[in-house]
């Protein structure tokens, strides 16, 4: 279940530029006057734009409905002590020990598969999966058990080579035709150790290697075609296989589970930040159809509660998406050793590390050279007889497309900013 927010307050930095009317250029600048796809709304008869805007309104309460109702179970499963639940941990973007972390340990406790909840995205869960072979769970039982219908994909975990009872689980995945993924964790333990015993010969690339080929020519022998086996450290998402894996998923879950499960996926590189900018620009039309359903009603004031309603909940998405809520980067903070502080010192966007307010989106909105305009026009064309509520409601699909473009950029930077700020990255 998610936990409320307890980092709420935002300190004070600098950066905020509000008071002077100043909102931070991307290197995708904002330009009013530049012409757009959407502008194209306002040159038609008014007739042909309503139709064409409630085309768009329908395809977004679709894919809307979609969006929220797409629900992503997630299995990790393994023998005891092979580090699923640091796993599970790591893929929420929590460190082990924090307030809804799952419990870590050599020693299985539960008898049950236990779902953790992504902290900002509840429809992508995680389920930790008793660990097989145990004597709570002899393999003959487990298959039954933990109802392996249920899960989207598995990721069948091992500190060591994956031994008769992974086989045998990944057999019995392969036989529902669903997808199942091997995974080697512990591998900075794994370099750590062979560093220390080798010395002056150790190769960490030869090493990273052998325990590859190692493990896939376990899975060989007992029968796997091409086995792919990924080599992750939980401790440390960006190096590794980890964004292989991450790509492999992409390529091999359906689309909209695939957009939940980028949604939730940590900030491992920079390509991760690039996509999930690209995945959040796919939606922006979206939530300008909804805006211009919105102007559709001739109350005064209506439209612009609509349009900040829709800007909270796109903002809100960005800033979780690309990590930068203060939660999440104090986490990174403490995982990497570089000062909250100093993660803060890089951020360029006031959305950023703080509480997304109806006045603090005004605000932002009112920055933004042409938008004022915009909005007063919008409002003041809906009371025009016949042809006004068509217009209005294409200013309002094209207020709600530019602001959030313009937003969704400066806020990538930010991202990308602090991903290269924690974990030296050029």
């Amino acid at each position: 279940m998610r936990t409320e927010n307890r980092y709420c307050q935002r300190m004070p930095p600098p950066r905020c530029h509000l008071q002077t009317g100043y909102w931070p250029q991307s290197e995708t600048t904002f330009k009013p006057d530049e012409p757009t796809a959407v502008e194209g709304l306002i040159s038609l008869d008014p007739g042909e734009c309503f139709k064409k805007i409630f085309v768009l309104i329908m395809e977004a309460i679709t894919e809307l409905i979609l969006q929220n109702n797409t629900k992503l179970n997630i299995a990790i499963t393994g023998v005891s002590g092979a580090g699923k639940s640091t796993f599970v941990n790591a893929i929420r973007g929590i460190n082990d020990g924090d307030e809804g972390a799952a419990p870590t340990g050599c020693n299985e406790n539960s008898k049950d598969a236990i779902a953790y909840f992504h902290p900002n995205y509840p429809n992508v869960i995680l389920w930790d999966l008793p660990g097989i072979g145990t004597t709570k769970f002899p393999a003959d039982n487990y298959l039954n058990h933990v109802g392996l219908h249920k899960y989207d994909f598995f990721i069948i975990i091992s500190a060591t080579r994956f031994r008769e009872n992974d086989i045998r689980l990944a057999q019995e995945i392969k036989k529902m035709k669903k997808k199942f993924y091997f995974v080697r964790s512990k591998i900075d333990s794994d370099l750590y150790n062979e560093e220390k015993s080798r010395k002056s010969n150790f190769n960490k690339e030869k090493t990273l290697t052998d325990i590859k080929e190692n493990c896939i020519k376990g899975l060989q022998d007992a029968g796997f075609e091409s086995p792919q086996v990924f080599l992750v450290s939980s401790f440390k998402l960006h190096e590794y296989d980890f964004p292989l894996l991450q790509e492999t998923f992409e390529t091999e879950l359906p689309e909209h589970k695939r957009n939940a499960l980028l949604m939730t996926t940590p900030i491992t590189s920079l390509e991760i930040i690039a996509k999930k900018k690209k995945a959040f620009k796919s939606k922006i039309k979206y939530y300008a159809a909804a805006s211009a359903a919105g102007a559709a009603v001739p109350v005064p004031g209506l439209s612009i509660a609509v349009d900040v309603s829709i800007l909270i909940a796109a903002i809100t998405q960005y800033v979780h998406g690309f990590g930068l809520d203060v939660p999440t980067m104090k986490r990174v903070a403490e995982r990497t050793g570089v000062s909250y502080d100093d993660l803060l010192a890089v951020i360029v966007s006031p959305l950023a590390a703080a509480e997304v307010t109806s006045a603090l989106v005004l605000r932002v909105m009112a920055s933004l050279a042409g938008t004022a305009a915009l909005m007063a026009a919008k409002e003041g064309s809906r009371f025009i007889p016949f042809i006004g509520i068509p217009i209005a409601m294409g200013l309002s699909y094209i207020t709600t497309s530019r602001v959030p473009s313009h937003i969704l950029n400066v806020l990538a930077e930010d991202s990308e900013r602090v991903f290269r700020k924690a974990f030296g990255s050029v």
